[in-house]
């Protein structure tokens, strides 16, 4: 089929035809950048010190695609939100495995929760990062109650001894604080990526290698609802975590984040200070150590964001939503959505 136009028309349509090109090459060459760079070599351990932090290499292929036209699949700042649908797992899995890296997974049972453990356990094993090596780090003050979990080949669960809090918002306080000791003292050693994860949770679909990137942060399910806003920060002008008012960019769960040992070690290790400071000038904020994730992201931009698939509230419902890849078993009381300023939706581009 042949299509005439004038001069004119022409010139716009060569402009038009520019502009596309231009925008599909920016595109294309975020999607095309994968960091699967290892924060930990044979020669070269990671060391948590500001002058031996790790910069993530930006060298390799993500093959991550931008199929999905309902749903937001890249930030302002350019960095790839996933979704079912944008990306080739095949792929990225046969990439991973040539890199010979370990991942791990720190997650906290105390008290109550440690009727969680095997539920999450045995999923977790299931789902995550299957066939891939994992450590799993569990973090429990009733170490002599866990039974014997069977665990795939590739995987390898560390039970370390806590002590609990009187209560949960101070555990809530000292999460931060633990995880940057031992990323100091063995996680640096051991594992090239760490994430955090809740115990009350269970896996319901893979969760691959496409979480893989030097700081990934999980957007909140609550902010695919017409009813919530990404703006549920603390407030408080005296609190380290307060989100200037019109300022944020999305609102990140605790639930799931992470991302190269490095970068988690600067992250817990800013949240912890915060912490500290906040609680010696008499403020907790609404969210606690939630709060201070959400702040440092909002300082330091993260470089994957996960759609709320990765922790979708099955109290909730979404068409955008295709795999509910995590969601959170719910205790006795049900955890409220944050409150938010407006009511306006945010996720969706159609």
């Amino acid at each position: 089929m042949v299509f005439f136009c004038s001069t004119k028309e022409m010139g716009m349509t060569k402009l038009h035809g520019l502009a596309i090109l231009v925008t599909a090459g920016i595109t294309g060459a975020i999607w095309y950048h994968y960091p699967f760079s290892p924060a930990r070599t044979q020669e070269q351990k990671a060391s948590p010190g500001e002058d031996s932090l790790l910069k993530a290499d930006l060298d390799e292929t993500s093959l991550m695609l931008p199929w999905r036209r309902d749903v937001l699949v890249l930030t302002p700042w350019l960095a790839p939100i996933v979704w079912e649908g944008t990306f080739s797992r095949d792929i990225l899995d046969a990439q991973y495995l040539q890199k010979n890296l370990v991942t791990g997974v720190v997650t906290f049972a105390v008290e109550n929760y440690v009727q969680f453990i095997e539920g999450f356990m045995s999923s977790a094993n299931k789902y995550f990062l299957a066939g891939h090596p994992v450590n799993f780090y569990l973090f429990t003050d009733c170490p002599e109650k866990i039974s014997h979990l069977q665990m795939a080949p590739e995987n390898h669960l560390f039970v370390i001894p806590v002590q609990d809090d009187p209560r949960w918002q101070d555990l809530s306080r000292s999460r931060m604080d633990i995880l940057s000791s031992y990323i100091q003292r063995q996680f640096q050693h051991e594992v090239d990526y760490l994430y955090s994860m809740d115990i009350n949770v269970q896996l319901l679909a893979h969760i691959g290698v496409e979480i893989i990137d030097a700081l990934v942060a999980t957007i909140s399910s609550w902010q695919v609802t017409p009813q919530q806003d990404n703006k549920a920060s603390e407030t408080q002008p005296g609190s380290q975590s307060a989100v200037p008012e019109g300022q944020g960019d999305f609102y990140y769960t605790a639930s799931f984040y992470g991302g190269s040992v490095a970068e988690v070690y600067k992250l817990t290790r800013a949240c912890s200070a915060g912490l500290v400071e906040d609680r010696e000038n008499g403020i907790e904020g609404p969210w606690h150590h939630e709060s201070h994730l959400n702040r440092y992201l909002l300082q330091h931009k993260p470089t994957r964001l996960l759609s709320p698939e990765y922790y979708w509230d099955t109290e909730l419902s979404s068409s955008s939503i295709q795999v509910k890849r995590m969601c959170p078993v719910h205790q006795h009381s049900q955890r409220q959505a944050p409150q938010t300023r407006s009511a306006r939706p945010f996720f969706f581009t159609v």
